[in-house]
């Protein structure tokens, strides 16, 4: 809705609705006073906007394919679960399977009794196969259009896949003065209420890109894995679990992903070339220069 009026010339700041519980919860909330509100912040400081920047279009077009490929999964997994269900409720379970072959190895043990309704099935599975490699060969081609790409993911545990939308969703690196404020934009950084003596410890905000926030934690998850390479990310992960608690690991993770993404924009930034030990060598010099 921003690019008509600017195009006509006009400076437009789009608003963060989610800041502004001023005026959303205002029990005389109407057009005008709604507009005069807004006025009023801008002229005091823009920043109480929180000014969300709007991507391009063809930055768009290009996110949509990830993003349809991410939908065409989460059917496919419906459509399996579904099947592996009823089935089983006949006394035939299916045999584990990768998902990909799903509906080749476990097409002919349908019994002829469900045949009729799941076939109708096993035939858009067949399709949606189809759509998915497709749209994995796009994004192949997309991760080379975008040269960022490479360089945001030579860490571990980070693909083209989670790499393409860590560079579209961003955008453009420079709109973060610091590396540390990407946790924030894809909603990985802790809640805060403080006030004086009182410092709760609460979830993280799950602001921004929900997908991309999952292929972060995705991505930390190999990181923690027994047989992935070695690093300071690892490291860093393994010592919070350590901590031990009912959700010591989880916590790790998503303080993995966090770490994950402020690495990749740092590496966007500068175009360094990843050292996974970077820090853990760091510390090894400094303690045997002690």
């Amino acid at each position: 809705m921003s690019a008509a009026p600017k195009k006509l010339g006009h400076q437009v700041t789009t608003v963060n609705p989610r800041r502004l519980a001023l005026i959303s919860q205002s029990d005389r909330k109407n057009d005008r006073s709604d507009a005069e509100l807004l006025a009023r912040m801008a002229r005091a400081d823009m920043k109480l906007l929180s000014p969300v920047q709007h991507r391009g279009e063809e930055t768009q077009a290009a996110l949509a394919v990830p993003k349809a490929r991410d939908l065409l999964v989460a059917s496919r997994t419906k459509l399996i679960n579904h099947v592996r269900a009823t089935v089983k409720s006949f006394g035939f379970p299916m045999p584990k399977c990768e998902a990909e072959a799903f509906h080749r190895k476990t097409k002919e043990l349908v019994p002829e009794l469900l045949q009729e309704a799941l076939l109708p099935i096993y035939e858009t599975l067949a399709e949606l196969e189809k759509s998915m490699e497709k749209l994995g060969q796009r994004i192949e081609a997309l991760g080379k259009k975008y040269t960022d790409v490479g360089v945001v993911s030579q860490p571990s545990g980070v693909g083209v896949l989670t790499a393409l939308v860590f560079v579209l969703t961003l955008e453009d690196p420079a709109r973060f003065a610091k590396s540390r404020e990407v946790g924030a934009f894809v909603g990985l950084t802790p809640r805060q209420d403080q006030s004086g003596e009182i410092d709760k410890q609460l979830r993280i905000t799950k602001a921004g890109d929900a997908f991309m926030r999952r292929l972060l934690v995705n991505a930390a998850n190999y990181i923690l894995r027994e047989d992935s390479p070695d690093s300071d990310l690892k490291r860093f992960g393994e010592k919070l679990a350590q901590r031990g608690g009912k959700n010591a690991r989880k916590r790790a993770k998503v303080a993995v992903a966090r770490k994950l993404a402020v690495l990749m924009h740092r590496l966007w930034v500068t175009g360094e070339v990843y050292e996974p030990l970077r820090n853990a060598k760091a510390m090894k010099k400094v303690t045997a220069a002690a």
